[in-house]
């Protein structure tokens, strides 16, 4: 997007360098990255990541705002998976946006999806610091948002996670972390934090209290949890946890479960039908679809919607989406009529249909024009504000912009933004 950038890069690259990052990630980073990583960072103008980064907490305090949001967002909330001493508002949250070609031609963000969860800001963080030293990218292409820089980013998360406790008081809890595609994040928020990561499903109870157990066996009390497993997740794989979520433990939480449905895909239809906000694309609920009123407001909303029998009728430009599912599983694109009206009534309310994007390539490499979603990361550490801090890119060709739906292809994968 920055095209003396982009060319210098491109004329400069060479494949040894690429094996030079990769090398430098696995070193630092406790072992091989288990995902895609693309051979290029993207170069943006400042003014697109700020407009992203402004639109989302825009967004996010829009929903916190609003009780009658968060009331029927709460009710999504899966039977045993509704924790006590919620936090005011979420520690951590990610907005993801496509860029695309207006009507007039110009290049704008649109929303893709907003969540409140911990996304991966040690490796982030780390994966940016790999591309400036290994490429020679100069010191005057920034990367932190916010105005932070790399000293008051680490300070913010560590803040963030720890709160008023000490890091061995402080647990990163995952489902098995160690075979976790993004254990290498786990791994450098341990190092720089000095908290332990912990398997969620080897927390010990005693009293009223949890605890685990440190590298020689030792029961220690666990005072604040940073949790990075995912409701769904548990659910899919059918896993008992020894302690009982909804419990009242004595225990803080850094990224409290239930933010994860509070701020998720299920406030897409709730932000689109507010028309207060021109980036969210048309979205309704499967069940309001079927039963008539979403059909017509995304009809209202310009979304070109096929006519005639229903049997044979395919939505080219509408993307079904389960509410609940993290990396992009469970999207499909272009849905007939029939595959909607196959999905059980009760589990309609747990879909959404949302206008399709054209993410418009932006990037030109060795292999073709390729596209960028941009993730904007943010931290809201306990008596502070939410802070756009980093933003996070997943580069694409295909269809999906995950690096699952990446495989097999050249410049493609997780990358990282310098902005002038």
């Amino acid at each position: 997007m920055i095209p003396e950038l982009r060319g210098q890069f491109n004329a400069a690259f060479h494949e040894s360098a690429y094996s030079e990052l990769l090398i430098l990630l696995d070193q630092r980073c406790g072992g091989p990255i288990q995902f895609p990583v693309a051979e290029t960072p993207i170069f943006v103008p400042r003014d697109l990541l700020d407009e992203m980064a402004e639109q989302g907490s825009t967004l996010a305090l829009h929903l916190i705002a609003d009780a009658p949001y968060l009331a029927a967002a709460r009710k999504a909330i899966p039977h045993g998976y509704s924790v006590v001493n919620e936090t005011p508002h979420p520690h951590f949250l990610t907005a993801d946006f496509a860029l695309v070609r207006t009507a007039s031609g110009e290049l704008a963000p649109r929303l893709v999806e907003i969540q409140a969860f911990p996304s991966v800001f040690a490796y982030q963080a780390q994966l940016c610091s790999a591309y400036r030293e290994v490429f020679g990218l100069p010191e005057s292409l920034g990367v932190f948002l916010g105005g932070l820089n790399e000293s008051t980013y680490w300070n913010l998360l560590r803040r963030t996670i720890l709160g008023n406790h000490k890091p061995e008081e402080v647990v990163l809890t995952e489902i098995d972390p160690l075979h976790q595609k993004t254990f290498s994040d786990f791994h450098l928020t341990s190092k720089h934090l000095g908290i332990p990561v912990v398997d969620i499903a080897a927390i010990e109870s005693v009293g009223n209290k949890l605890h685990y157990r440190d590298a020689v066996g030792c029961l220690r009390p666990i005072h604040r949890i940073y949790n990075r497993a995912i409701a769904d997740e548990l659910i899919a794989r059918h896993i008992r946890l020894p302690f009982n979520l909804a419990h009242p433990w004595e225990v803080e939480w850094a990224g409290h479960p239930n933010w994860y449905f509070l701020i998720s895909k299920f406030s897409i239809p709730w932000l689109a039908r507010t028309g207060r906000f021109p980036l969210v694309p048309p979205a309704v609920f499967l069940n309001d679809f079927l039963a008539g009123p979403g059909h017509d407001f995304l009809a209202a909303a310009g979304v070109p919607l096929p006519t005639g029998d229903s049997a044979s009728r395919v939505y080219k430009e509408l993307l079904l989406k389960p509410l609940y599912s993290f990396a992009g599983k469970g999207i499909e694109f272009e849905p007939s009529h029939a595959r909607l009206q196959a999905i059980p009534p009760e589990e309609r309310e747990s879909y959404l249909l949302q206008q399709r994007m054209r993410f418009e390539p932006t990037i030109e490499t060795p292999f073709g024009w390729t596209q960028a979603e941009i993730r904007i990361l943010y931290m809201w550490p306990d008596g502070g504000e939410l802070t756009p801090a980093l933003s996070l890119v997943r580069l694409g060709r295909g269809k999906m912009m995950g690096v699952d739906h990446n495989k097999n292809r050249r410049w493609v994968g997780g990358s990282a933004a310098f902005y002038i």
